[in-house]
């Protein structure tokens, strides 16, 4: 009889702990996802927008989540006016101010910078109908009802290659990330597609921490660079990009990062990587 007590109790807390994390933690929400644009696909006539580097969020009609699943603290004044329909964007504040976003909304007890914050929509996940009719949808709602944290990202349709590189070059003099193309006639639909791309004039990838370098001359006593390991198993270094602070207390070790480059070198590896942060496990 007390055997059967005490697996009863133990069943009980295990499922009550299993509830508390499930509250918090909801599966991988499944999403629309870019490749990168290389040049040789014809995007003429498809729509482009300013790719934000900032926190994607995705809105379930109730409760703001990371695509992974995790559970976005916000102030009750942000979600005031929030429709009942799924909304996909990104939570940003401006150009090149990644490293505050990411300190105000990745916090668990939400502060009074989130004033700084908007929700900027680029998706409708599961409404009928292309992109700019299911962005439409938004429109109208917002044009309806009172909302002051929900902006849509302004769609531009491509006239020419030129008119794409033209309004890259424009984003990136602004300190921007770069840009997103899609092809406009497409209905809602999930995963990686080749009909919607990033374009950037650099490209950037995530790689393993396994080891530092010490730093020589005026990095002396600090990290000089970082030892990390790609998903192909080939080690690079990456020096260039760290601050001072990383410099003193570096990213812990089988952590992983986000590095930009500028292409390939002979021997299959990114060229010039350069640090840019750490990566959002969250995210």
């Amino acid at each position: 009889m007390i055997v059967c007590i005490k697996w009863l109790l133990k069943f009980v807390f295990i499922s009550f702990f299993c509830f508390l994390n499930v509250s918090n933690s909801f599966a991988k929400t499944e999403v629309f996802l870019l490749k990168t644009y290389d040049g040789s696909q014809d995007v003429i006539g498809w729509l482009m927008s300013e790719k934000l580097d900032g926190i994607r969020a995705v809105w379930d009609g109730k409760q703001l989540r990371t695509k992974n699943g995790n559970l976005i603290h916000t102030p009750k004044s942000f979600l005031k006016g929030f429709p009942d329909f799924a909304l996909d964007g990104e939570l940003w504040t401006k150009r090149n101010d990644f490293e505050t976003i990411q300190s105000i909304v990745l916090r668990k007890q939400p502060d009074h910078r989130w004033k700084n914050i908007y929700y900027h929509i680029f998706e409708l996940p599961n409404q009928q109908g292309n992109l700019l009719e299911r962005l439409n949808i938004l429109d109208q709602f917002l044009q309806q009802h009172s909302n002051t944290s929900i902006r849509l990202i302004p769609q531009l349709t491509i006239q020419t290659t030129q008119h794409l590189k033209e309004q890259l070059s424009k984003i990136i003099a602004l300190k921007g990330e770069g840009l997103v193309v899609r092809n406009p006639n497409l209905t809602y639909h999930t995963g990686r597609s080749a009909q919607d791309l990033k374009v950037k004039q650099t490209q950037d990838a995530e790689c393993k921490i396994v080891g530092y370098k010490e730093g020589k001359g005026k990095f002396a006593g600090l990290i000089g660079s970082i030892i990390c390991e790609l998903n192909n198993g080939n080690i690079i270094n990456i020096g260039t990009g760290l601050s001072m602070k990383e410099r003193k207390k570096p990213p812990s070790k089988g952590s992983y990062i986000t590095f930009k480059y500028y292409g390939y070198t002979n021997h299959g590896k990114p060229k010039f990587p350069v640090y840019l942060r750490r990566h959002l496990t969250t995210d």
